[in-house]
């Protein structure tokens, strides 16, 4: 996990990030959606759509912008949370692109971040690949470039896990079985021998209790029996 750079960042590139974040937030770029932090704004959750006519396509892919101690004169670093097969993306979900290297300038924003690495999903630079394998498959065997990358999209990037994280729902949640009633009878029968045990159980204990009860009894009448005779 990186540090937070907002105590590293001058108080007026701060509001400028808070500024453009928010814009970001409250009009993002189309197929993106973006989740500010409101403990660390140098820090920029975002969800990224695959593209339609890519082997991406029907996914939705996490993603986050780190932003350094020199930003806006550095780029910020890019990297996806959600496994990927691209050239352009490592194995630990780093992102090389040109606009975070040697194409960054300040004036181009965040925004023009998000707008470049959603084009990289529909047009990957195997030139600069990360993902050596990924690369060499979309230059010699694109069907089998497809093929893996949206094997690994509908495993990591399909069923609703993707995007913002999910909170639990609120109200009490359904017991395991609930709903099959096969199982309500057989735990019904487990509860009504587990109370039917436990009245056994009891009846035993008061009986041997009442027992020893009338063998102290018993005892006592005998032992004043013995004091009369004296």
């Amino acid at each position: 996990m990186l540090n937070s750079n907002v105590e590293n960042l001058p108080p007026q590139v701060l509001r400028l990030v808070y500024k453009e974040v928010s814009a970001l937030a409250a009009d993002p770029p189309e197929g993106i959606k973006v989740y500010p932090s409101e403990e660390d704004i140098t820090e920029l959750h975002t969800a990224i759509e695959g593209p339609e006519g890519t082997p991406y396509a029907g996914g939705v892919f996490r993603m986050r912008l780190v932003l350094g101690k020199d930003f806006p004169a550095a780029p910020p670093r890019g990297y996806f949370l959600t496994k990927i097969f691209h050239p352009n993306v490592g194995h630990k979900g780093e992102i090389c692109v040109n606009v975070l290297k040697r194409d960054w300038k300040a004036e181009l924003g965040l925004r023009h971040v998000l707008l470049t690495i959603k084009c990289l999903l529909i047009h990957p630079n195997p030139e600069s690949a990360l993902n050596e394998e990924a690369g060499r498959l979309l230059l010699e065997d694109y069907k089998e470039y497809a093929s893996r990358a949206h094997l690994l999209t509908e495993i990591h990037a399909m069923g609703g896990t993707s995007g913002a994280p999910q909170e639990p729902a609120d109200g009490p949640q359904p017991k395991k079985h609930a709903g099959d009633p096969n199982k309500r009878v057989a735990g019904a029968g487990l509860v009504t021998n587990g109370v039917a045990a436990n009245n056994l159980s009891n009846s035993s204990s008061s009986g041997t209790s009442s027992s020893n009860t009338n063998i102290v009894a018993k005892k006592k009448m005998d032992k004043k029996r013995a004091l009369r005779r004296l």
